[in-house]
Protein backbone atom coordinates (compact mmCIF):
# COMPACT_ATOMS: atom_id res chain seq x y z
CA UNK A 1 0.00 0.00 0.00
CA UNK A 2 1.63 3.48 -0.92
CA UNK A 3 2.21 6.46 1.39
CA UNK A 4 -1.12 7.88 -0.36
CA UNK A 5 -3.35 5.40 0.21
CA UNK A 6 -2.23 4.78 3.93
CA UNK A 7 -2.87 8.48 4.67
CA UNK A 8 -6.19 8.22 3.29
CA UNK A 9 -7.32 4.97 5.02
CA UNK A 10 -5.37 6.54 8.64
CA UNK A 11 -8.50 7.01 11.12
CA UNK A 12 -9.14 10.90 12.67
CA UNK A 13 -7.85 11.45 16.38
CA UNK A 14 -10.36 11.45 18.99
CA UNK A 15 -10.67 14.88 20.57
CA UNK A 16 -12.64 13.95 23.99
CA UNK A 17 -9.56 12.48 25.02
CA UNK A 18 -5.40 12.18 24.97
CA UNK A 19 -4.56 10.23 21.80
CA UNK A 20 -2.75 7.13 22.92
CA UNK A 21 0.39 6.81 20.55
CA UNK A 22 2.33 3.72 20.82
CA UNK A 23 6.06 3.39 20.18
CA UNK A 24 8.35 0.19 20.71
CA UNK A 25 11.67 -1.19 20.04
CA UNK A 26 15.00 -2.73 21.85
CA UNK A 27 16.32 0.76 22.96
CA UNK A 28 19.62 -0.83 23.61
CA UNK A 29 22.40 2.07 25.28
CA UNK A 30 19.69 4.32 25.19
CA UNK A 31 20.61 7.55 23.71
CA UNK A 32 19.17 10.76 21.83
CA UNK A 33 18.50 9.05 18.86
CA UNK A 34 16.01 7.04 20.61
CA UNK A 35 14.69 10.51 22.95
CA UNK A 36 14.28 12.57 19.64
CA UNK A 37 12.27 9.12 18.02
CA UNK A 38 10.14 9.56 21.18
CA UNK A 39 9.33 12.94 21.22
CA UNK A 40 8.66 12.92 17.97
CA UNK A 41 5.65 10.52 18.63
CA UNK A 42 5.00 12.42 21.99
CA UNK A 43 4.13 15.50 19.64
CA UNK A 44 2.43 14.25 17.11
CA UNK A 45 -0.88 15.79 18.86
CA UNK A 46 -1.81 18.26 21.13
CA UNK A 47 -2.88 15.80 23.67
CA UNK A 48 -1.19 13.17 23.75
CA UNK A 49 -0.53 10.06 25.72
CA UNK A 50 2.66 7.89 24.85
CA UNK A 51 2.80 4.47 25.57
CA UNK A 52 6.53 2.83 25.09
CA UNK A 53 7.16 -1.18 24.60
CA UNK A 54 10.55 -2.74 25.11
CA UNK A 55 10.73 -6.53 24.70
CA UNK A 56 12.50 -8.67 26.91
CA UNK A 57 15.83 -10.20 26.46
CA UNK A 58 13.96 -13.40 25.38
CA UNK A 59 12.68 -12.14 22.26
CA UNK A 60 15.47 -10.07 21.27
CA UNK A 61 18.28 -12.45 21.51
CA UNK A 62 16.23 -14.71 19.72
CA UNK A 63 15.06 -12.22 16.98
CA UNK A 64 17.92 -9.55 16.67
CA UNK A 65 20.73 -10.56 19.05
CA UNK A 66 22.60 -10.11 22.32
CA UNK A 67 22.25 -6.68 23.92
CA UNK A 68 24.54 -4.77 26.30
CA UNK A 69 21.99 -3.98 28.31
CA UNK A 70 19.57 -6.20 30.49
CA UNK A 71 15.59 -5.98 30.21
CA UNK A 72 15.61 -4.42 33.53
CA UNK A 73 18.42 -1.72 32.28
CA UNK A 74 15.98 -1.08 29.38
CA UNK A 75 13.25 -0.53 30.98
CA UNK A 76 14.42 2.00 33.79
CA UNK A 77 16.21 4.03 30.89
CA UNK A 78 12.74 4.48 29.23
CA UNK A 79 11.05 5.32 32.62
CA UNK A 80 14.10 8.02 32.81
CA UNK A 81 12.57 9.75 29.21
CA UNK A 82 10.39 12.79 30.01
CA UNK A 83 8.37 11.93 26.68
CA UNK A 84 7.39 8.90 27.91
CA UNK A 85 4.18 8.40 29.85
CA UNK A 86 4.03 4.72 30.04
CA UNK A 87 6.45 1.82 29.48
CA UNK A 88 4.82 -1.72 28.85
CA UNK A 89 7.33 -4.35 29.57
CA UNK A 90 7.46 -7.52 27.63
CA UNK A 91 6.46 -6.17 24.37
CA UNK A 92 5.67 -8.14 21.62
CA UNK A 93 7.63 -8.63 18.48
CA UNK A 94 4.63 -7.81 16.61
CA UNK A 95 2.00 -5.67 17.54
CA UNK A 96 -1.69 -7.20 16.90
CA UNK A 97 -4.91 -6.27 16.96
CA UNK A 98 -5.53 -7.73 20.56
CA UNK A 99 -2.44 -5.66 21.60
CA UNK A 100 -3.83 -2.55 20.31
CA UNK A 101 -7.25 -3.18 22.02
CA UNK A 102 -6.05 -4.45 24.85
CA UNK A 103 -3.90 -1.42 25.95
CA UNK A 104 -6.28 1.21 23.39
CA UNK A 105 -3.91 2.12 21.29
CA UNK A 106 -4.96 4.42 18.62
CA UNK A 107 -1.94 4.95 16.48
CA UNK A 108 1.50 3.31 16.55
CA UNK A 109 4.65 5.69 15.82
CA UNK A 110 7.89 4.64 14.36
CA UNK A 111 10.13 5.14 11.44
CA UNK A 112 9.62 4.40 7.80
CA UNK A 113 12.13 1.16 7.23
CA UNK A 114 10.57 -2.37 7.09
CA UNK A 115 11.20 -4.75 10.07
CA UNK A 116 11.18 -8.42 9.53
CA UNK A 117 8.64 -10.03 11.59
CA UNK A 118 9.02 -13.46 13.56
CA UNK A 119 7.64 -16.01 10.80
CA UNK A 120 11.28 -15.62 8.42
CA UNK A 121 9.49 -14.30 5.38
CA UNK A 122 11.03 -10.53 5.89
CA UNK A 123 7.43 -9.69 6.12
CA UNK A 124 6.69 -5.87 7.77
CA UNK A 125 6.27 -6.07 11.64
CA UNK A 126 4.04 -3.21 11.04
CA UNK A 127 2.37 -4.27 7.86
CA UNK A 128 -0.79 -4.60 9.97
CA UNK A 129 -1.03 -1.41 11.63
CA UNK A 130 -0.30 0.05 8.15
CA UNK A 131 -3.04 -1.31 6.29
CA UNK A 132 -5.20 -0.23 8.95
CA UNK A 133 -4.30 3.40 9.20
CA UNK A 134 -3.31 3.81 12.20
CA UNK A 135 0.54 4.43 11.56
CA UNK A 136 2.89 7.34 12.33
CA UNK A 137 5.85 7.88 10.56
CA UNK A 138 9.02 9.21 12.53
CA UNK A 139 12.48 9.77 11.68
CA UNK A 140 15.32 8.46 12.54
CA UNK A 141 18.39 10.67 14.06
CA UNK A 142 21.27 10.81 11.77
CA UNK A 143 25.21 10.07 13.17
CA UNK A 144 23.98 7.54 15.91
CA UNK A 145 22.53 4.43 16.69
CA UNK A 146 22.95 1.12 19.25
CA UNK A 147 24.67 -0.82 16.14
CA UNK A 148 27.29 2.50 15.20
CA UNK A 149 27.81 2.77 19.22
CA UNK A 150 29.17 -0.79 19.57
CA UNK A 151 31.05 -0.36 16.53
CA UNK A 152 33.26 2.18 18.54
CA UNK A 153 33.53 0.26 22.09
CA UNK A 154 34.83 -2.78 19.50
CA UNK A 155 37.12 -0.45 17.28
CA UNK A 156 38.58 0.43 20.64
CA UNK A 157 38.81 -2.18 22.39
CA UNK A 158 42.20 -2.48 23.28
CA UNK A 159 42.02 1.27 25.22
CA UNK A 160 38.61 0.20 26.95
CA UNK A 161 40.18 -2.94 28.22
CA UNK A 162 43.31 -1.18 29.16
CA UNK A 163 41.48 2.08 31.18
CA UNK A 164 39.37 -0.84 33.17
CA UNK A 165 42.45 -2.72 34.06
CA UNK A 166 44.07 0.40 35.32
CA UNK A 167 40.95 1.02 37.20
CA UNK A 168 41.10 -2.11 39.24
CA UNK A 169 39.79 -4.73 37.05
CA UNK A 170 40.82 -8.10 36.69
CA UNK A 171 41.28 -9.44 33.40
CA UNK A 172 38.68 -12.13 34.21
CA UNK A 173 36.48 -9.71 34.59
CA UNK A 174 37.39 -8.25 31.53
CA UNK A 175 37.80 -11.99 29.83
CA UNK A 176 41.19 -11.37 28.48
CA UNK A 177 43.87 -14.02 28.58
CA UNK A 178 46.84 -13.79 30.60
CA UNK A 179 49.21 -12.63 27.73
CA UNK A 180 46.96 -10.00 26.45
CA UNK A 181 47.12 -8.93 29.93
CA UNK A 182 50.21 -8.55 30.30
CA UNK A 183 50.72 -7.45 26.67
CA UNK A 184 48.35 -4.42 27.33
CA UNK A 185 49.96 -3.79 30.96
CA UNK A 186 53.38 -3.15 29.10
CA UNK A 187 51.38 -1.00 26.79
CA UNK A 188 49.81 1.32 29.79
CA UNK A 189 53.67 1.54 30.82
CA UNK A 190 55.02 2.73 27.34
CA UNK A 191 51.99 5.20 27.07
CA UNK A 192 52.66 6.49 30.49
CA UNK A 193 56.36 7.14 29.88
CA UNK A 194 55.40 8.68 26.43
CA UNK A 195 52.96 11.34 28.11
CA UNK A 196 55.95 11.72 30.79
CA UNK A 197 58.08 12.85 28.21
CA UNK A 198 55.93 14.67 25.87
CA UNK A 199 54.61 16.74 29.18
CA UNK A 200 58.34 17.83 30.60
CA UNK A 201 59.03 18.90 26.58
CA UNK A 202 56.26 20.66 26.66
CA UNK A 203 57.32 22.07 29.97
CA UNK A 204 60.89 23.21 28.17
CA UNK A 205 59.43 24.77 25.06
CA UNK A 206 57.24 26.85 27.52
CA UNK A 207 60.08 28.09 29.34
CA UNK A 208 61.90 28.29 25.79
CA UNK A 209 58.93 30.61 24.76
CA UNK A 210 59.30 32.58 27.65
CA UNK A 211 62.88 33.34 27.42
CA UNK A 212 62.45 34.21 23.99
CA UNK A 213 59.57 36.38 24.63
CA UNK A 214 61.58 38.46 27.43
CA UNK A 215 64.21 39.00 24.85
CA UNK A 216 62.07 40.11 22.47
CA UNK A 217 60.78 42.24 24.45
CA UNK A 218 64.28 43.91 25.80
CA UNK A 219 65.15 44.39 22.27
CA UNK A 220 62.06 46.17 20.96
CA UNK A 221 62.64 48.53 24.28
CA UNK A 222 66.16 48.80 22.58
CA UNK A 223 64.85 50.18 19.43
CA UNK A 224 62.67 52.19 20.61
CA UNK A 225 64.63 53.99 23.12
CA UNK A 226 67.20 54.09 20.84
CA UNK A 227 66.47 57.61 19.31
CA UNK A 228 66.62 58.79 22.18
CA UNK A 229 69.41 56.82 24.34
CA UNK A 230 71.69 58.42 21.08
CA UNK A 231 70.58 61.48 21.29
CA UNK A 232 71.30 61.82 25.63
CA UNK A 233 74.73 60.48 24.44
CA UNK A 234 75.32 63.17 22.03
CA UNK A 235 73.95 66.09 24.15
CA UNK A 236 76.16 64.56 27.15
CA UNK A 237 79.06 64.48 24.05
CA UNK A 238 78.72 68.03 23.00
CA UNK A 239 77.86 69.35 26.67
CA UNK A 240 81.69 67.46 27.97
CA UNK A 241 83.20 69.56 24.33
CA UNK A 242 81.55 72.59 24.88
CA UNK A 243 82.94 73.01 28.41
CA UNK A 244 86.85 71.53 27.26
CA UNK A 245 86.89 74.16 24.88
CA UNK A 246 85.98 77.13 27.09
CA UNK A 247 88.59 75.86 29.60
CA UNK A 248 91.11 75.81 26.71
CA UNK A 249 90.01 79.63 25.73
CA UNK A 250 89.98 80.63 29.08
CA UNK A 251 93.78 79.64 29.80
CA UNK A 252 94.81 81.09 26.40
CA UNK A 253 93.20 84.23 27.06
CA UNK A 254 94.87 84.65 30.75
CA UNK A 255 98.25 83.86 28.83
CA UNK A 256 97.86 86.55 25.79
CA UNK A 257 96.99 89.10 28.95
CA UNK A 258 100.24 88.00 30.85
CA UNK A 259 102.40 88.18 27.34
CA UNK A 260 99.83 91.83 27.39
CA UNK A 261 101.38 92.73 30.45
CA UNK A 262 104.78 91.65 30.29
CA UNK A 263 105.02 93.91 26.84
CA UNK A 264 104.01 97.18 28.32
CA UNK A 265 106.24 97.16 31.41
CA UNK A 266 109.45 96.62 28.75
CA UNK A 267 110.69 93.55 30.23
CA UNK A 268 111.84 90.86 27.96
CA UNK A 269 112.95 87.38 28.34
CA UNK A 270 116.69 88.24 28.08
CA UNK A 271 116.49 91.58 30.62
CA UNK A 272 115.01 88.81 33.08
CA UNK A 273 117.44 86.25 32.20
CA UNK A 274 120.58 89.20 32.78
CA UNK A 275 118.66 90.67 36.33
CA UNK A 276 118.49 86.92 37.33
CA UNK A 277 122.14 86.39 36.78
CA UNK A 278 123.26 89.78 38.20
CA UNK A 279 121.34 88.75 41.49
CA UNK A 280 122.86 85.61 41.49
CA UNK A 281 126.62 87.30 41.09
CA UNK A 282 126.13 89.93 43.97
CA UNK A 283 125.11 87.13 45.88
CA UNK A 284 128.51 85.43 45.46
CA UNK A 285 130.49 88.80 45.71
CA UNK A 286 129.19 89.18 48.94
CA UNK A 287 129.84 85.68 50.15
CA UNK A 288 133.80 86.02 49.18
CA UNK A 289 133.80 89.44 51.58
CA UNK A 290 132.01 88.03 54.07
CA UNK A 291 134.36 84.88 54.06
CA UNK A 292 137.78 87.17 53.75
CA UNK A 293 136.47 89.43 57.16
CA UNK A 294 136.15 85.92 58.79
CA UNK A 295 139.58 84.70 57.51
CA UNK A 296 141.20 88.59 58.88
CA UNK A 297 139.33 88.31 62.17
Amino acid sequence: MTTEVREQAQQDPPTDRPVRVYADGIYDLFHYGHARSLEQAKKLFPNTYLLVGCCNDELTHQFKGKTVMTDKERYESLRHCKWVDEVIPDAPWVVTAEFLDKHQIDYVAHDALPYADASGASNDVYDFVKKAGKFKETKRADGISTSDLIMRIVKDYNEYVTRNLARGYTRKDLGVSYVKEKRLRVNMGLKKLQENVKRHREKVEEKIQVVTKTARVHRNEWVENADRLVAGFLEMFEEGCHKMGTAIKERLTKQQLMAIIYDKEGVTDDDSDDEYYYDDYEEDDSVEEDSSDEKGK
